[in-house]
């Protein structure tokens, strides 16, 4: 199953509908966008913070359907379990909470993990995977731990742990994960608002870039992205 492609004028327009369910008021305002209310009060979905990785290599996983996960405990010498986890789950490395300049990073994973939720679901509920937001698309460390990795239903022991059903992580296209990366930065950082606040303060953009940055609660990188791709920077 090929997943859904939306042009930017179709993702613009879906990040307006998901803010406007929240609070229709935001899209007339600049300011940060509680995605995390978002999240739990619009779609009913359930936030957790988990060491997702032992190298930190993935910073955000969305559970479609119920399932046996792996995640990294620091405590009792170390290594992976699994836990059990409900659909609708979305799992946050939680790395990004000790990391003071990690704010930015923390808001723009649950934009992505939102955005699979909102427009990937049918994709990763048919795949029987979940997704996940990574810097790369290996997952050697857990395919070597995790025997029959690419089997959805099956049984098997690990680590005196009978698995009913695993759901394996995605290594999904960098088509997909950029498409949500897309539709992260259009929620958090809605056009209606973002334009005429770029207007504002045009005159310096090395400043307004940072300027809007702390505005909208999102990294500089991703406001300078953001900007140039609405065509505002040169």
């Amino acid at each position: 199953m090929s997943f859904s492609y939306y042009n930017d004028e179709a993702l613009e327009t879906i990040a307006r509908k998901v803010i406007s369910k929240y609070d229709p008021s935001l899209l007339y305002k600049p300011s940060p966008i509680p995605v995390e209310g978002i999240m739990e009060k619009v779609y009913g979905l359930n936030l957790e913070f988990q060491y997702i990785r032992k190298n930190g290599r993935i910073l955000g996983e969305t559970i479609f359907e119920d399932a046996e996960i792996p995640i990294y405990e620091y405590g009792n010498g170390g290594g992976y379990k699994l836990i059990l986890v409900k659909a609708g789950t979305v799992i946050i490395d939680a790395s990004l909470l000790h990391e003071r300049s990690s704010n930015g990073r923390l808001r723009f994973t649950c934009a992505h993990e939102l955005a699979h939720w909102v427009i990937d679901r049918k994709y990763f509920m048919q795949l029987g995977e979940t997704a996940n937001l990574s810097y790369d698309s290996t997952n050697t460390d857990f395919a070597e731990k995790f025997i029959d990795y690419d089997i959805m239903h099956h049984k098997t022991e690990c680590d005196n742990i009978i698995v009913e059903k695993f759901v394996r992580s995605s290594n999904t296209s960098d088509a997909i994960e950029r498409q949500a990366n897309r539709m992260a930065s259009r929620i958090l950082m809605p056009k209606c608002t973002l334009k005429p606040a770029f207007y504002q303060v045009r005159d310096n953009t090395s400043q307004a870039v940072s300027y809007l940055a702390a505005l909208y609660g999102v990294s500089k990188h991703a406001m300078q992205i953001r900007l140039e791709e609405m065509g505002l920077l040169a």
